[in-house]
């Protein structure tokens, strides 16, 4: 297989559908990746920068606005897809919503057999909660192979962000299903966007 190329993310991509339920999915018929974090983790925002397009995942600073698990189309001929998933750990919502999303999660990364990688995004300021820990062992569980992507890394002092770093990196080893390496990340500054490409790229071809 020839290893594809960043400029796939200056071709065409496009918004396929959203999925509120696991019969809404789209035909498995090309490699997924997706993308899980706690509501008002800059998730939206990274989606774009990934993908250049800047109103490509709606963004919203209400936690929990994405309620349903919305594909993207990556290239023509299609290539692989990306799943922008619910934000998880949000309060606002009533607690039947939230089982909801919840139950739609697990279903999708149990039984999702396309699913390459999913990047779990961890908000540079906070560091790993409680409801990330949730969500990795239920990927360590799943046996869903994942890596952590910190994002809003320009909103933190250099000190507090290396500190912070190595936190999640040392809680990142103890899960088996984690990739060993992270990615720093910050949508506005552009940075770590290239490294993310390739790190996506990589899993589409695994």
């Amino acid at each position: 297989m020839t290893p594809l190329h960043p400029k796939i993310f200056s071709g065409p991509i496009s918004f396929l559908k959203s999925a509120p339920q696991l019969q809404f999915l789209p035909d498995p018929t090309v490699p997924e990746i997706a993308f899980a974090g706690r509501s008002n983790v800059g998730k939206s925002s990274l989606i774009n920068a990934l993908t250049g397009r800047n109103g490509l995942a709606r963004t919203s600073n209400t936690p929990g606005r994405t309620q349903e698990l919305n594909f993207f189309d990556i290239g023509d001929p299609l290539i692989f897809r990306i799943c922008d998933m619910p934000g998880y750990g949000f309060a606002k919502a009533p607690p039947k919503v939230v089982q909801k999303w919840r139950y739609l999660i697990n279903d999708y990364l149990r039984g999702r057999q396309v699913l390459k990688r999913t990047f779990v995004l961890i908000d540079s300021r906070h560091g790993i909660k409680n409801t990330d820990e949730d969500v990795l062992d239920m990927l360590d569980k799943a046996a869903v192979s994942y890596r952590i992507v910190m994002t809003k890394a320009d909103k933190v002092k250099t000190a507090a962000l290396e500190a912070t770093k190595a936190k999640v990196m040392a809680e990142a080893k103890k899960h088996p299903a984690a990739h060993p390496d992270l990615i720093v990340t910050s949508s506005e500054k552009k940075q770590g966007i290239d490294e993310l490409r390739t790190a996506v790229l990589e899993a589409v071809q695994i």
